[in-house]
């Protein structure tokens, strides 16, 4: 059991942040445990919680976002919500791009494992958990319409049956609730060629699935068996062939200049505050 603490800590470590199946996935590849249901609730699961109450597994590691808060941004004063304006302050990376770009995302635990690429990138992250809503659909074509220039969506999914077909659904949602769009859909996770690329873990696909007919393959595939870091280099990637490299060192200079005015208000205003 220690041996296999200490293998739990290394592929975290090197992994962080990743899901729990994440980690999973790569103590099977690397022979540590079997690609069993029980492995993964009875020991990846409940020495991953050990480690995280001993305090030998930092938990910010472990990335886990279809758990969550609602709370309304409030300041204890104006100087306050200044100061929290000028670390927080950042210039809109896309507004003066020639294409616009979202990434979207099958499950929910996994943006936890992309969102620190997206959000450094201002690029939305769409997650649909399973297949979207018509609701969700609707908006996310509204945003879209309203671009007037290309728009780029990038999908990672499970390679099987359903995590096909949510391709269609969401491309095929989007065009038609958007149909005026300028629409490129892509998928860059699962893929094919990712299988045998990146040594990824199958299983067989379930006949019983209903959309069964229409998938060739015997074999499926969860994106959750694709490494965190190459997850996140995957994202990368699609993100960064749209950016215009000229523009974003104009728009970082500005940027920073910005936030030092807005620093300097701040001081300015917590100055000069009524005692």
């Amino acid at each position: 059991m220690g041996l296999l603490r200490d293998a739990l800590l290394e592929v975290a470590a090197a992994a962080r942040p990743a899901t729990c199946r994440q980690i999973f996935y790569r103590m099977v590849s690397v022979g540590a445990i079997e690609k069993t249901e029980a492995g993964y609730q009875n020991v990846v699961i409940r020495l991953l919680g050990e480690l995280r109450r001993d305090g030998a597994l930092p938990y910010e590691w472990i990335a886990d976002s279809t758990r969550w808060m609602r709370k309304p941004t409030t300041y204890s004063g104006l100087d306050h919500a200044l100061m929290r304006s000028a670390r927080s302050y950042r210039r809109a990376l896309w507004d003066t791009a020639g294409g616009y770009v979202e990434v979207w995302c099958e499950k929910e635990a996994l943006a936890g494992v992309i969102v620190d690429v997206t959000d450094h990138w201002d690029v939305p992250l769409l997650v649909t958990r399973g297949y979207p809503s018509l609701s969700y659909l609707h908006a996310a074509a509204e945003t879209i319409a309203a671009q007037e220039r290309p728009c780029y969506l990038y999908h990672l999914g499970d390679l099987d049956p359903s995590g096909t077909d949510i391709d269609r659904c969401i491309e095929g949602g989007i065009r038609e609730l958007a149909p005026a769009a300028e629409i490129h859909f892509e998928r860059i996770a699962v893929l094919h060629h990712q299988v045998e690329e990146f040594s990824l873990l199958t299983r067989p696909t379930k006949r019983s699935d209903t959309r069964a007919a229409n998938y060739e393959h015997d074999y499926s595939v969860e994106v959750d068996a694709i490494d965190p870091t190459d997850l996140r280099e995957l994202v990368e990637g699609a993100i960064l062939q749209h950016l215009d490299w000229a523009e974003l060192g104009r728009l970082r200079v500005i940027e920073a200049e910005e936030r030092r005015t807005l620093a300097t208000i701040a001081a300015n205003f917590s100055a000069n505050e009524p005692g």
